[in-house]
């Protein structure tokens, strides 16, 4: 920031959600937003930076020659556990954190989304609905995007479906969604924005980020956001 390395440790907790303060200048940061919200740095942000949340397998199988985070000590033993913890998950109806700043009664509060932000414009994308409809070729901030859900890893990816000023629409090529097929040049791509076959084989996406969030988390720093819902068969 500012071309000054930050460096982060816990900050306690605004509006039910984490905060971050840096140690070179004792700003906080809103883990929601990255934007620091009070101290010498109030109003700055920090762009967020590309990820892909995916089982193990399947990030294995992109990138094999991957390093590891090496845990610390007594963390190891612990991560069974936390494991346990997060396939039970959380009831959906369950009600928000003490001290959420606002409530949409739209989902209930629990209901696990991935949002996607464009050009200021927020879609939450419910995870069961994407489960249902796994490709969504829509507009979001006048910008044509592309969510993918693979089923088999239970992974969600997003693009922007233009490539060289054309708009492009995408249909499955296989149940999994591990192969997509436009049909502007029925070329085919693979989930992560890459062409495989076709006329514009060799062509790439350009990516999108989506947040895995609660629901009342996204809804509560994107109050205009809209919601995904499925088409009726």
């Amino acid at each position: 920031m500012n071309g000054k390395r930050l460096e982060f440790d816990t900050g306690g907790v605004r509006g039910g959600n984490e905060l971050f303060r840096d140690r070179l200048t004792g700003s906080s940061w809103q883990q929601s937003t990255t934007t620091a919200i009070s101290g010498p740095l109030e109003g700055k942000h920090l762009p967020l930076y590309p990820f892909l949340l995916t089982p193990w397998s399947e990030w294995q199988r992109l990138h094999p020659g991957t390093l590891v985070l090496k845990p610390l000590p007594g963390y190891a033993d612990r991560i069974p556990q936390m494991n346990a913890v997060l396939a039970r998950g959380v009831v959906a109806t369950a009600a928000a954190p003490k001290g959420a700043l606002r409530q949409d009664d739209r989902l209930p509060p629990h209901t696990p989304v991935v949002g996607l932000e464009v050009n200021g414009a927020g879609l939450a994308l419910p995870t069961d609905a994407l489960r249902q409809t796994p490709l969504v070729n829509t507009i979001l901030g006048g910008t044509p995007i592309l969510v993918v859900h693979q089923s088999d890893t239970d992974t969600s990816t997003a693009f922007d479906r233009r490539y060289h000023g054309r708009t492009l629409a995408f249909t499955a090529a296989k149940a999994s969604r591990t192969r997509l097929e436009d049909r502007q040049t029925h070329s085919t791509w693979d989930a992560y924005g890459h062409c495989l076959t076709g006329p514009l084989h060799g062509a790439t996406l350009t990516g999108l980020i989506l947040e895995p969030e609660y629901w009342f988390a996204w809804s509560e720093f994107h109050p205009s956001t809209s919601i995904f819902t499925p088409a009726k068969p």
